[in-house]
């Protein structure tokens, strides 16, 4: 019998939505006016960057299971940005504020600078309707 493999690690899981978030910026970075799509890929951010905390607090409690308490932390802390960064852009979006969230955006990209957007892979399935999503949740 072979090796199992958990092929849906919530480090996968959370490089998969970090490349998200990446083609997400690339997108709004390319918009020239704020239209349904560009404020879809915005909540889309917020809803992504909520998934990476919650994967956080999920790998943290695993590395505790192992009594592996500083790396836990270590993890938490490194991540500790993501969910002041979603709040912050969902009241932005929420409050209708979309002059600001350039600038909310701009704190958040050099955290994804390291993912490399050649080709875009993400279809606007995505994005449809995150907006909705976000007012609505």
């Amino acid at each position: 019998m072979g090796r199992i493999v958990n092929t849906n690690s919530t480090g996968t899981e959370r490089q998969r939505l970090r490349r998200t978030v990446a083609e997400a910026l690339h997108r709004l970075m390319a918009k020239r006016d704020l239209d349904d799509e560009a404020r879809d890929l915005a909540a889309l951010i917020v809803l992504v960057l909520r998934e990476i905390d919650a994967g956080i607090e999920r790998s943290a409690a695993a590395w505790e299971k192992r009594d592996y308490y500083v790396k836990a932390d270590r993890l938490r802390q490194d991540w500790e940005w993501v969910p002041r960064a979603a709040d912050r852009m969902a009241n932005l979006i929420r409050g209708g504020d979309w002059a600001r969230l350039p600038v909310a955006l701009a704190a958040i990209a050099p955290r994804f600078a390291d993912i490399q957007v050649a080709r875009l892979t993400r279809s606007p399935r995505t994005w449809k309707g995150a907006h909705r999503k976000l007012l609505d949740g």
